[in-house]
């Protein structure tokens, strides 16, 4: 059993440095803010002339939910270069990578930024709601928008990938950082968000995986709320930089998104009780 877990976790290690290889070769391609869909045509006007109110109609709505991604701590947008492409090829044809500042020292700030962001896209493209799919701190801070800044309202299905929903406590020398604080066990920022969220809208999906080196301990990448409808998806075999890259959890993903009501994906598992609500395994 020992050798199996040494062996999982060399290849998970291994994985881990080519994903940050190649990553670092793409980061300069992610600092540029991506170009923007195009706005459909915008609904005609009544017969017989222009809107009775005298206003700018809005643009009628066509295909599925718009999807918006959003990097963790010191990414950018080339990290979702295959989850990108995974989530097109199923159908989703609106597809927006949002990069906040990297000078950002408040998530908060951030989970507002996100918030206008979700504004022009559903003025843009006539949806009324938007999904959203976060790594590792990108979770967090659409979390904080969807349940502190009024977001459910907007964001139908939120994933997150590698997210320290309760903290994390590694690389304790980072502290220094005002965003790594934040994702600190007991933060002012996480005893917000386990304060009560009646009527939260949203529903939660969160992958975390048992080899995850940055989640410490992995299992605080679960989302444990009263009041969020969460389902948690344990992925086996890989670290957290290939969480957004890898081709079984980018199938979870768009299966989340994809799920109807209070249907959950399962990643192609069975789910186990609560304990352990669905395993990925890609080992």
């Amino acid at each position: 059993m020992e050798f199996t877990k040494v062996t999982a976790l060399m290849k998970a290690t291994a994985l881990e440095l080519a994903i940050l290889t190649g990553h670092l070769v793409l980061y300069p391609s992610g600092i540029v803010a991506e170009r923007l869909s195009p706005a459909p045509v915008p609904d005609p006007a009544p017969a017989g002339g222009p809107d009775p109110d005298g206003e700018v109609r809005r643009v009628r709505a066509t295909g599925r939910r718009p999807v918006v991604l959003l990097h963790g701590f010191v990414d950018n947008r080339s990290v979702f270069v295959m989850l990108r492409r995974a989530l097109l090829r199923g159908g989703r044809d609106c597809v927006e990578s949002l990069n906040y500042s990297p000078l950002t020292c408040d998530l908060r700030t951030a989970a507002e930024v996100l918030g206008r962001r979700v504004e022009e896209i559903r003025e843009r493209t006539g949806h009324d709601e938007v999904d959203v799919v976060g790594h590792s701190l990108g979770g967090l801070i659409a979390r904080y928008y969807v349940q502190r800044l009024g977001g459910d309202t907007r964001v139908r299905t939120l994933v997150t990938l590698g997210t320290p929903h309760a903290g994390t406590t590694v690389a304790p020398l980072a502290d220094a950082h005002p965003l790594v604080r934040q994702m600190r066990p007991g933060s002012e920022v996480l005893r917000e968000l386990a304060e009560p969220a009646p009527g939260c809208r949203t529903r939660f999906v969160s992958f975390w995986s048992d080899l995850d080196r940055v989640m410490v301990p992995v299992e605080t990448a679960r989302l444990r709320h009263a009041d969020l409808v969460v389902h948690d998806v344990r992925v086996s075999g890989i670290g957290h930089l290939a969480l957004p890259v890898h081709p079984t959890v980018a199938a979870g993903v768009l299966e989340a998104l994809d799920a109807d009501g209070s249907a959950v994906p399962d990643a192609g598992a069975d789910d186990a009780g609560d304990d352990d609500p669905g395993t990925a395994s890609v080992a």
